[in-house]
């Protein structure tokens, strides 16, 4: 790993990418989702300040255990303006991500448990699926394999026809 010397306080996004492991377009969607600034030089070019290492390496540990990068914005934009994260604020966004993890464990879980169920039935529509119809919620309301793209809500009467 090409190391910076310490009285280099910005990086080029070049450097930034060879530090971090992720690729500079990896950097510039960041950048252009508010994950992360640089600033431009009188060239135009993207200069990262150093503290920009450990908010990408936040970034790239939290999309690892599946936490969208909105959600991820989110929790920066908390953060006093240009501070980097540190274990203490990465400590309590992982606690609060918790059961939102715990969640989709769950569901992978589902999935795993029941996909052999799903090679028998082919078109994932029957009404006792157990992952397009956890519960038969669609079965309460109408039939069919057009039910598949929706979400499952309260019964309110007849569905309407989408336009």
């Amino acid at each position: 790993m090409p190391q910076i010397p310490e009285k280099i306080h910005e990086l080029t996004v070049g450097q930034l990418a060879a530090r971090s492991g992720a690729a500079v377009s990896a950097l510039h969607f960041y950048e252009s989702k508010g994950l992360i600034t640089s600033r431009r030089t009188s060239g135009n070019q993207r200069r990262f300040s150093r503290d920009t290492l450990r908010r990408v390496a936040f970034i790239r540990a939290a999309q690892r255990v599946g936490i969208p990068l909105a959600t991820i914005r989110e929790a920066l934009a908390r953060l006093p303006e240009e501070r980097t994260p540190t274990r203490e604020d990465w400590a309590r966004l992982s606690e609060a991500w918790r059961s939102e993890l715990d969640e989709r464990i769950r569901q992978l879980n589902r999935l795993r448990d029941h996909l052999t169920d799903c090679i028998g039935c082919g078109c994932l529509s029957l009404d006792s699926c157990v992952l397009s119809n956890p519960d038969d919620v669609f079965g309460e309301r109408l039939t069919g394999s057009r039910l598949m793209a929706e979400s499952p809500r309260p019964a309110r009467g007849p569905a309407r026809p989408r336009s």
